[in-house]
């Protein structure tokens, strides 16, 4: 199960796919607040709770009312807490007992969403598309959005082999990959992230080629190292990640040695995209882009 955030008309939907039922799953509540117009997350969940009562009390069906519930990440304080979800047609069932005029807007939303996850089964090149055309939107450059998507498969890689060694998901994960991020950056993720002023943004998002370039340098490293070396405990798994990192950590500071200055920056994806627009249109100004 694989959650993520969808967005209906910029409004935030928590979702999850079942990779074995093929089904998604979306949160009652985001999409209760989204079709009432609820100003806070207690009104939504108010909401629910009173719409519920009165389907129980109109003799709905059980399914309706009693929804499976799934570990869905909070968008308060990013913790995870039981969530109550719907699948497609029991989502459809409950948008029909809400009045709103979002509701047909909102079953076109559905199919959408469901239409692009079985073409993205079926053809995995959608995916980078839609992810290409979504930072196209937010403003990053080319250039840099293929360094972002190919650092997206390294991970995938790494991760992937992690999963082989038998490293859990989750907080294992958390463990090696900081350890990884120290010995390259010097800084855990945490303290990457508020070097650069973020709080639940992703971290490799806002960073600038080179740092992603390191990044990919460090996760490839390790991954061809555990790939070798086949380490049987995470405590093997995570002397791997730090000899992994430590390669790219020397790249760094060889880098850093050679240009005089450090590699790795304060600023974040706003400030760095607006240094590249600002960089452009100087240059347009100057003739020197046509």
């Amino acid at each position: 199960m694989s959650d993520k955030i969808q967005l209906f008309e910029e409004q935030p939907i928590r979702t999850a796919w079942d990779e074995e039922k093929e089904e998604w799953y979306f949160s009652v509540v985001d999409v209760v607040g989204v079709l009432t117009d609820q100003e806070t997350p207690r009104g939504a969940t108010n909401y629910w709770a009173k719409l519920k009562e009165r389907l129980k009390e109109e003799g709905a069906n059980q399914l309706l009312t009693n929804c499976q519930q799934l570990k869905l990440k909070s968008p308060k304080d990013g913790k995870r807490y039981k969530t109550d979800v719907a699948d497609t047609e029991q989502l459809l069932r409950i948008i029909q007992s809400i009045p709103s005029k979002k509701a047909e807007p909102f079953k076109m939303w559905l199919a959408q969403v469901g239409r692009e996850r079985i073409e993205e089964t079926i053809d995995p090149e959608l995916t980078i598309d839609r992810a290409l055309d979504t930072y196209l939107k937010k403003g990053y450059g080319e250039d840099w959005i293929h360094q972002r998507l190919l650092s997206i498969r390294v991970r995938n890689e790494l991760t992937t082999e992690w999963k082989q060694r038998g490293i859990k998901s989750g907080n294992e994960f958390a463990i090696l990959t900081d350890e990884i991020s120290r010995a390259w950056s010097g800084m855990t993720t945490r303290e990457y992230k508020d070097l650069k002023g973020l709080k639940k943004e992703n971290l490799r998002d806002n960073m600038s080629t080179t740092e992603i370039i390191l990044n990919m340098l460090a996760e490839t490293a390790t991954k061809d190292i555990s790939a070798r070396t086949k380490p049987e405990t995470f405590t093997e798994s995570r002397k791997v990640a730090k000899r992994g990192g430590s390669i790219a950590g020397n790249a760094r500071r060889e880098l850093e040695e050679e240009l005089g200055e450090p590699v790795i920056t304060s600023k974040n994806a706003t400030q760095l995209n607006t240094i590249v627009t600002e960089l452009i249109e100087a240059r347009a100004e100057e003739g020197e882009l046509s």
